[in-house]
C-alpha cells in the first residue's frame, strides 16, 4: 500500500499590480502577493501594503479616507471607487495612476 501523498498547503493571497507612481515606497517593485484572511476589503489590501511599504497608502487615499482623484483602483479589472469592496484569495488588485499633461 502507498501512503498517500498530501498536497502542500498554498497560503490564501491576493496579487497587487503597481504602478511607477509608487516605485519611490516600493523600490520599484511593480506587484506584489499579500496574505488574507476570510474575505478582505480594498481597505484592508492598502492597508497591508502600507504596513510593507510605509506612506505608500498616504500616496492613494487622502486625509478623509477616500481615493485621490489621479488613482483608479481595479479588482479582478473592475473599477472600485468603495475601499469597503471585499475580494477573495486570488483576486487581482491593480492599482493605475492617471497620466495628465499638455
Amino acid at each position: 500500500m502507498t501512503p498517500s501523498v498530501r498536497e502542500p498547503a498554498v497560503a490564501p493571497v491576493i496579487r497587487v499590480r503597481l504602478p511607477g507612481l509608487v516605485d519611490a515606497y516600493t523600490g520599484g517593485k511593480r506587484e506584489v502577493e499579500l496574505p488574507v484572511a476570510g474575505s478582505p476589503t480594498v481597505a484592508d489590501a492598502l492597508e497591508a501594503l502600507d504596513a510593507r511599504f510605509p506612506g505608500l497608502r498616504f500616496r492613494l487615499i487622502d486625509e478623509q479616507g477616500a481615493i485621490r482623484p489621479h488613482v483608479k483602483l481595479f479588482v479582478d479589472a473592475s473599477l472600485v471607487r468603495d475601499l469597503g469592496a471585499t475580494m477573495r484569495s486570488g483576486s487581482e488588485l491593480m492599482i493605475v495612476g492617471a497620466l495628465s499633461g499638455g
